[in-house]
Order: structure tokens, then sequence, then C-alpha cells
């Protein structure tokens, strides 16, 4: 995934066909295809122009531009002190040795107004900073005429990746938010944007899914998917129906060269007009919070827990204190339903619990050792997320190396391709995992295993397996041995890494 927006700077760049006809008896249901419910169904033709739809449209969406300072560090030069240093990137004034220096870059995005006085949307990420260490000084609106703004900040919103300026104007063209629920597969969309900087420029296209989840998490992974033709510069632009509402906000793109492709995401306008409102009232997006941190349902965990697929999300970890926590909602719960909406892959446990009223009591459906149950909780309010951001530790890899390769040779043999061994006070400390975590630690692992292809390594600790708590290599083999019994081809580990939550992994049993 990436985003479509760009970032520059002067030194850093950032068959056989046939047919068949069968007779059918009386009742029987007709081909979606048929010739009654096609001709029902046939498009009425594609416009003819768009010319004047963009012509319309098109004085409303605006260049957006960011001046940033970015703190650059620099390689030692070999030749400094010497009479050669000014020919190879000069000594200290040049910034040499190693010293960091400060440069400008520019970021490049899209937006459009959304009032007479001013008001603008776009993604958050297009005036955000570029990278780490970067301080954005300052933010340019630039219309189709070539009038230049500098606009305020009103307000940003990380979760949903939107933000909201303002510049000071009047009687400016603008643009509405339309009813992207009412959109539908197929239907005709034209966006509007500055890819690569180059200016005000429309492209049409269709739309090719809805609620797509890319795997990115959190409330807002559930975009409208186009095949319209979006590139770097597009974000924060506006995706219209062939009525001239904004149905979308073009956000990003799936691309393994940084071109188009065919596959690109807008935030639906059912999500972003809530949250621009709550920008431009000054306020902070409020949204319901469980508190806990939840896995997707893999074929391989779903095997391990006899689940069906695509069905539910998995509780990884529940914080104290928290509204999961006061429900008695534990870790290795499988939630499948959140008010009687099931969970799916469209429909995520995030999206359904951060769309609900703070402070209401919602009834969860979930499945907890093989067996389904059903749990009250009252939704709480979702921290910051520089607050949850900070909740997260990093990774930490420095356990001591297997110098004479017996744990590798040992993982080899083993059913999961994993040789372990008791997590002792002083490889807790070693492997950075919190203060009286229990469990087994990974001393090697086989490379040609399911558990290297799902990125196992040394050093991660085994918690439990099957949904118990293990502390010995034999109760790990008890655990497989149960699940090989039920007839069962994987094991259900949850693991953890340094300080970061712990993650439930499926793992293939070995054969023989």
């Amino acid at each position: 995934m990436r985003y479509a927006y760009a970032l520059t700077s002067a030194l850093l760049l950032g068959g056989v066909a046939g047919s068949l006809t069968l007779q059918q008896p009386l009742g029987a249901q007709t081909p979606q295809n048929s010739e009654p419910a096609m001709a029902a169904a046939a498009p009425r033709g594609a416009p003819m122009s768009f010319a004047d739809l963009a012509a319309r449209l098109q004085p409303a969406v605006v260049n957006i531009s960011t001046t940033q300072r970015v703190q650059v560090s620099q390689g030692t030069n070999p030749f400094a002190g010497t009479p050669f240093a000014d020919l190879f990137g000069g000594g200290d004034a040049q910034g040499g040795n190693g010293r960091p220096v400060t440069r400008q870059a520019q970021s490049l995005g899209s937006g459009f107004v959304i009032s007479a006085d001013g008001y603008v949307v776009t993604n958050n990420h297009v005036v955000a900073p570029g990278r780490q260490g970067a301080v954005v000084e300052s933010i340019t609106v630039t219309l189709p005429d070539r009038r230049e703004y500098k606009a305020r900040l009103v307000g940003r919103d990380l979760a949903s990746d939107l933000a909201v300026l303002k510049i000071e104007a009047q009687n400016l063209p603008f643009v509405r938010f339309g009813d992207s629920t009412r959109t539908r597969v197929g239907d005709w969309v034209m966006a509007i944007g500055n890819p690569f900087g180059l200016g005000g420029t429309v492209t049409a296209g269709i739309v090719s899914a809805l609620h797509r989840n890319t795997g990115q998490g959190g409330a807002y992974d559930r975009y409208i998917q186009t095949d319209a033709s979006i590139n770097m510069g597009n974000s924060g632009g506006p995706m219209f129906d062939l009525n001239g509402n904004v149905i979308g906000i073009n956000t990003a793109i799936f691309s393994p060269s940084g071109g188009n492709v065919g596959i690109g995401f807008a935030i639906p306008a059912e999500q972003a007009r809530p949250v621009v409102e709550a920008l431009m009232r000054g306020g902070r997006v409020k949204r319901g919070y469980l508190g806990v941190q939840i896995q997707q349902i893999t074929p391989d965990i779903a095997e391990s827990l006899g689940l069906e697929k695509n069905r539910g999300e998995l509780i990884a970890s529940v914080e104290p204190d928290q509204a999961a926590a006061r429900a008695g909602i534990r870790q290795g719960d499988v939630v499948v339903s959140v008010g009687g909406q099931p969970v799916t892959p469209d429909q995520t446990l995030s999206y359904l619990v951060s769309n609900s009223p703070i402070g209401s009591r919602i009834p969860l459906e979930l499945i907890r050792d093989g067996r389904r149950q059903t749990v009250t909780v009252t939704v709480g309010e979702r921290p910051p997320e520089e607050q949850l951001a900070q909740r997260l530790g990093g990774d930490n890899d420095n356990f001591a190396d297997d110098d004479d390769g017996t744990s590798q040779r040992q993982a080899a043999t083993g059913s999961l391709g994993l040789a372990v061994q008791p997590l002792t006070p002083g490889i807790a400390r070693q492997v950075g995992v919190p203060a009286g975590t229990r469990g087994i630690v990974i001393g090697g692992v086989d490379p040609s295993s399911d558990a290297a292809t799902k990125g196992l390594q040394r050093g991660d600790v085994i918690t439990a397996a099957n949904g118990r708590p293990v502390a010995t290599a034999e109760e790990l083999r008890a655990a497989v041995a149960e699940a090989t019994r039920a007839g069962r081809s994987s094991v259900l580990l949850l693991v953890q890494r340094g300080n970061n939550p712990a993650r439930y992994i499926g793992l293939r049993i070995k054969n023989g």
C-alpha cells in the first residue's frame, strides 16, 4: 500500500468459448445474465463526455504543498582534516564528519474546498511531516486559477487520515459531500487531483469494490476501490459521482512500482463527513473503545481452533481496567458479533466498536474454549492515537547466538520445527519481555518449517498453546499431541516478542 502523495527535496528524493442450453423445469432459477434480466440491468450507455462535469467541479479542487525542515545525518568524510576535504564533501562547514544538517523538503497533494469562506479538506498525511524528525513550517493552498494562500491547520485526525485547513478568502467555488452509502460496484466515478505535481488532472473509472479492507487494521480500513487513475499527488483529492457529489477522498494506491495499476482507494464520504464536521468545530473525534489488541483469523488459526473461516476476530490481549476487561473478555476469545452484527473482514470488530456510542451497552457474542457465549460491554472512549502508540514497545532481539548450531539441529527434529527451553528471569531480561512473563523461549527455528515462514525467530517467547499456558517443552509437546488426536493439522501459539503485544500464530504440525 502506498499513499498517493509526493515528497520531493532538492537534495533528498524522497481459452475456449462455447455455449450450452439446458432444459429447465418450471420454477427453476434463471441465469444472472438472462435476456430479461440484462435488459433491465444493462447500462444505458457511457457518458459521451465528462467535460461539462469536470469544468463545473475543477475550480473547487486545489493543490496543497508543504515546506518542511528535515534533519539529515551525514556520513563521515574520510578526507576530513586533509587538503582534499573540500573535494569530497567538505569538513564541518559542509556538515561532514557524521554531524546532522538541516535541509528543506516539500510535499505535494490535493484537496477540495467545502465552503465559500475557505475550509479545505485533505488527507492528514499530505500535511504531516514526511519523515521522522521533520517539521512542517508552512502549508500552501493553490487554486486552479493559480492564486496562492497560506493555510492554517484547523484540525487533524490520525485514525481516519483526514485534515481540515482554512484559507482566508471569500466567495470561493466549493463542493459538498454526497451519500456514499448509495454507491454501487460498477458506478462511474471521476477523480480530480494533482498527480506528480502536474496540476489539475481529471481521470474517470468505475467503483471496483466497496468496503475494501486492505489489511492495515483499524476502524477506517474500509475503502471504496476504483480503477480511476490515482497516482502520487492525488492524495486528499475528491472522488465524484456523476451527479457531482463527493463520495470519497482519494487516499492510497496498491502498486508494486509506485505508479497506477488500476487499484486505488478512497475514504467513503459516510466516514469522512462526521470527522470533517467535528474538526471544523475545533473538536476531537470521539470513538468507541474496548481496550483490546485484535488479530484477524487466518486459515491456520481457524483450523487450529476449529472455527469457520472469515468469521470473527481473535483477542490477542486485553488492557487492564478498560471496557473489555470489565466485561470479562479474555485473551484468546474470538468475537463473532457485536450488537447482533457479524464480525467479518468487511465489517471488522474495530469498525463496529468505533462506531458505537460511547457509554452504550452492547452484547458481544464470542467463542471461548469451543463454546459460544454472550457478554455485555459498556463501550469506552478511544484514547488519542499518540497515547496508544506510546503503549507499544519496540523489538528486542538481543538473545545469545546459537554458536554451535545445537538448537537449530534440535528444531529440525521437532514437530513444529522449533527448539525451546524454559524462560528464566535472566533470559527474560535478555530477550526484553515484560517482567513476570511466563513461558518457553525459542532457541532455534528450522529454516524449512512453517514456523520460519511465519517469522518466528530465536528469542521469541511462547506463553500459551491451544489456549493453555505452557512453561516447559513437555507441555508444548502435549498440546501438539492433543491437536493431532483431535484431527487438527495446526496448533495455536501465543507468542511474545520483546515488549510488543503478544500475537497468536497458527503453526502447521510437521508430518512424520
